[in-house]
C-alpha cells in the first residue's frame, strides 16, 4: 500500500519536489585522467596505495547509489564514481555487475523489489518516470501486473529511448505539478496517471480507478477535471471528462453483477444512486437518498447458506422500518430481464418521487 508520505507527496500542497532525474553519483576529486591512470595501476608498486584509495572511494560511491535506486547503478553514474571503462568491463564479466538494460545494471546477485520499474527509469534517462498501467498499480489503483507485462514509462521530451519491456511515451510538456515520486521511484501523481490510464483501458476500469483514488484521498474530482481541462486534446481527456460530467466516479463495485446493473442505470439516464454506502449500520449496493429507494443485488444462489440469506432478510426489514424501501435483484434479472428491470426501478424512482 502506497506509505503516507507517498500519498502526501500527491496531494497539493504535499507534494515533494519534482525530481528532475536521479541525483548524480558525486565524481572523484582526482586531477584530470588521475582517475583513469590509477585504476588501470597494478596493486603492487608504487602507486599501489592510491589505487586501492581511488578503488575503495568507487566502490562506497557505486553502493550509495545503487542502495538509493533498488540495487540499480547505470554506465555514467559508475564512471563518475571513479571507475575506468576497463574496470568496469571487468565487473560484469565477473558478475558483480548484471547488465539489466543498456547502460544499467544491478549491484550484486540480489533483485530487489520493484527494481524492474527502476530500471526502465533508469533506461530511459535523467527525464523518465514510471506512468500509465505502471504507476496505476504502485498507487494501488490497478492490481498489480505480472511480471511479464511491460514497464510504462514517460519522457519529458521528444525523444524517447526504445528498451525492451518498456514501453515509452513521449509527454514534453509535463507539468511540474503532475510529477511526484512513490517509494522512491519518480512517477505520474495519481491523478496524472489516472488521465493517462484513461487512454489504455476501459471505462468501467477506468470508473473504479477514479474511485480508488477518490476514496485513498490520493486525488480528487477537482484535480482531475483541472487535468482534463490543461490537456484536452489526450485521448484520455475526453474519456475522463464524460466520466465525470455523469457523475463517475462515486461507484467501487464489488461484483461483476452490481457494474452491470450500474451501467444500465447509466444508459438508461436514470438518477445516479450511491453504492456500497452505510445506511441504518447496514452498508447496502445501491442507495438513492432523495427518493429513500435501496437496491441490493443478490439472490438466494449468492449466499453460503439459508442463515445468510435469512440475515439479509432481517436488514431489509430493519430498513423498512426505517422508512426506505428495499428491492432486491438477482443476476439473471439484470443480465436477461434488463428492460424490466429497469422498469421496475423508474417506476419505483417515480412513485418516491412523488410522495
Amino acid at each position: 500500500m502506497p506509505r503516507q508520505s507517498d500519498r502526501l507527496a500527491a496531494r497539493p500542497g504535499g507534494r515533494r519536489a519534482p525530481p528532475s532525474g536521479l541525483p548524480p553519483v558525486p565524481a572523484s576529486r582526482l586531477g584530470e585522467g588521475e582517475v583513469e591512470r590509477a585504476a588501470n595501476q597494478t596493486m603492487e608498486g608504487p602507486g599501489g596505495d592510491r589505487h586501492h584509495e581511488v578503488m575503495d572511494r568507487a566502490e562506497d560511491l557505486i553502493m550509495e547509489c545503487a542502495a538509493r535506486q533498488r540495487g540499480l547503478v547505470t554506465r555514467d553514474q559508475v564512471l563518475r564514481a571513479g571507475l575506468g571503462a576497463d574496470a568496469l568491463k571487468y565487473r560484469i564479466r565477473t558478475r558483480r555487475l548484471s547488465p539489466v538494460h543498456r547502460g544499467v545494471y544491478r549491484v550484486g546477485p540480489v533483485t530487489m523489489p520493484l527494481s524492474r520499474e527502476m530500471a526502465a527509469v533508469l533506461a530511459c534517462g535523467p527525464e523518465a518516470l514510471i506512468s500509465h498501467r505502471t504507476a496505476a498499480a504502485l498507487w494501488e489503483l490497478l492490481p498489480p501486473p505480472p511480471d511479464t507485462a511491460p514497464v510504462y514509462v514517460t519522457v519529458r521530451s521528444h525523444h524517447r529511448r526504445r528498451r525492451a519491456a518498456v514501453r515509452v511515451r513521449c509527454a514534453p510538456w509535463l507539468e511540474s505539478d503532475e510529477i511526484t515520486e512513490i517509494r522512491g521511484i519518480p512517477a505520474t501523481t495519481p491523478a496524472r496517471t489516472v488521465l493517462d490510464l484513461a487512454e489504455v483501458v476501459s471505462l468501467g476500469v477506468l470508473d473504479r480507478a477514479v474511485a480508488t483514488a477518490d476514496r485513498r484521498g490520493l486525488a480528487d474530482r477537482a484535480e482531475f477535471a483541472t487535468l482534463s481541462a490543461r490537456h484536452p486534446r489526450r485521448r484520455g481527456s475526453r474519456a475522463l471528462r464524460e466520466l465525470l460530467e455523469r457523475g463517475g466516479g462515486s461507484a467501487l463495485t464489488r461484483s461483476e453483477a452490481e457494474e452491470r446493473l450500474l451501467s444500465l442505470i447509466r444508459k438508461a439516464r436514470l438518477p445516479e444512486p450511491e453504492t456500497n454506502v452505510r445506511l441504518g449500520g447496514h452498508e447496502v449496493d445501491f442507495y438513492w437518498p432523495v427518493e429513500r429507494l435501496v437496491v441490493e443485488v443478490d439472490g438466494f444462489a449468492y449466499h453460503s447458506s439459508r442463515s445468510s440469506f435469512e440475515g439479509d432478510r432481517r436488514r431489509d426489514g430493519e430498513l423498512a422500518a426505517r422508512g426506505h424501501r428495499v428491492i432486491r435483484l438477482t443476476w439473471r434479472q439484470i443480465v436477461r430481464e434488463s428492460e424490466a428491470t429497469l422498469a421496475r426501478l423508474a417506476q419505483a424512482l417515480a412513485m418516491a418521487g412523488s410522495r
